[in-house]
């Protein structure tokens, strides 16, 4: 896959639980209790301690993020992200889907994490639209790295490479529509 904006941004077919970067980003639950997919893989991975700090955080309301330690996984930190269910698109699910990822990016700023992985947070059982899901994904990070500048490295990691191919195409048109 092709990096974008001097290799700071990477689109990658990977397990986001073996990534080497300082911050994973879980598509959790607003109970921060565990789950399928995604989430189920990073508590598996993580141990049961992360779900320990999990429950010290008292839940995070769609569009937030929590930051906890990583644990066993490769990664420095776990951020927790709650994206919207999809309810057809009319229910403000736009903006939490952007919300959840410009506020995990933001949690970055300050610390010492300078890179961070993002999977396509509320495309699975949350049933967002992959493509849709993708140009907010691109075009809020895009903009948070203009603004803030607090990551050096981001990477989508995609569950398949159709995923893949997906971002990339979408990450192709929105880069030089803005560029």
């Amino acid at each position: 896959m092709q990096p974008y904006i001097n290799g700071r941004i990477e689109i990658v077919v990977a397990d986001i639980t073996k990534l080497a970067v300082d911050a994973i980003v879980n598509a959790a639950n607003a109970a921060l209790a565990g789950g399928g997919g995604v989430d189920g893989a990073i508590h598996r991975a993580a141990g049961p301690e992360l779900l320990a700090a999990c429950r010290g955080l008292g839940g995070c309301p769609p569009g937030e993020a929590r930051m906890t330690d990583a644990f066993r996984l490769p990664a420095k930190k776990v951020i927790h992200a709650v994206g919207p269910v999809w309810n057809g698109g009319d229910h403000g699910e736009d903006a939490v889907l952007a919300a959840a990822y410009r506020n995990s990016m933001q949690l970055m700023c300050g610390t010492e994490l300078a890179s961070i992985a993002f999977p396509a947070i509320s495309t699975g059982v949350y049933g967002f639209p992959i493509e849709r899901a993708t140009k907010i994904a691109i075009s809020t990070v895009l903009r948070e790295l203009r603004e803030n500048a607090c990551a050096d490295r981001v990477v989508f990691c995609c569950f398949s490479e159709r995923d893949a191919e997906i971002y990339q195409r979408v990450a192709d048109r929105t880069i030089s529509a803005e560029s």
